[in-house]
């Protein structure tokens, strides 16, 4: 048996997540990648994720890992599975791994961006991967509130534990940055970019949800700050929606 490393991007638009579900007619983006090595003559392999991303939550980045018993070149490995896996999820690149790699537990740190579609009007080609937001955001309060996140710090207010009860991560980079593109008929983008050594359940999508509230003026950068020192997840606003939130890259 050969131990695989694999990086890949999907769109999760139409999944219950990365993680395999109890009720097997929920399609997951694992349970997709283990029937496709099924496909491939490789039956019973189970592939195990660097993290897990929440239902509607897309990656360009998710690292896995799973052992075979392939008897021909990664490479050949490579095109197999994208000629069968479905359109939506794709390995970008894959390569032998030591015996001892876990993408979990070898994990330095995860990067993930939310995407926020700041513009009057809806616009149909983003819908799946950015939040419409219509009115104006103050990304620059957001990033004073952002950069508040960087260091050891208890994220209780904004997410739930996801083995265990503890709740400290450290941030290593918190950045909410605007532009707009040209290209694009002057569209303005905002993004959440969020980089830690871990991340509790939907606790990206916690703290964007705060943070658009700092944008939209009904909460000030310290008043945020109150609301992360709280601890108290009742005095934070909803999650943001999961479809403008990407995995971007898993470092080891």
């Amino acid at each position: 048996m050969t131990r695989y490393r694999a990086t890949l991007s999907y769109d999760g638009t139409d999944y219950h997540g990365f993680q395999r579900q109890a009720a097997e007619h929920e399609p997951t983006v694992q349970g997709e990648v283990e029937r496709t090595l099924a496909k491939i003559g490789q039956p019973g392999v189970t592939v195990v994720g660097s993290g897990r991303t929440d239902a509607g939550v897309h990656a360009a980045g998710q690292v896995i890992a799973f052992e075979t018993d392939w008897r021909h070149s990664p490479a050949d490995l490579y095109r197999a599975l994208n000629a069968t896996l479905p359109a939506d999820i794709a390995v970008l690149e894959i390569a032998k791994a030591a015996s001892d790699f876990h993408p979990r537990y070898s994990v330095v740190s995860r990067e993930y961006v939310y995407t926020i579609y700041n513009m009057p009007v809806r616009h149909p080609l983003y819908r799946r991967y950015a939040l419409h937001v219509p009115e104006p955001l103050d990304e620059a309060a957001m990033n004073a509130a952002t950069v508040r996140l960087v260091g050891e710090h208890d994220f209780a207010a904004f997410g739930l534990p996801t083995v265990g009860a503890a709740t400290v991560r450290r941030m290593v980079r918190a950045e909410c940055r605007a532009e707009t593109r040209s290209p694009h008929g002057g569209a303005r983008f905002v993004w959440v970019e969020l980089e830690a050594n871990g991340f509790l359940y939907r606790m990206v999508r916690g703290i964007v949800g705060t943070l658009l509230a700092v944008g939209r003026g009904a909460m000030t950068p310290e008043q945020f700050g109150a609301v992360f020192e709280s601890r108290d997840r009742s005095r934070a606003e909803a999650p943001a929606p999961p479809h403008g939130l990407c995995l971007v890259q898993v470092k080891y």
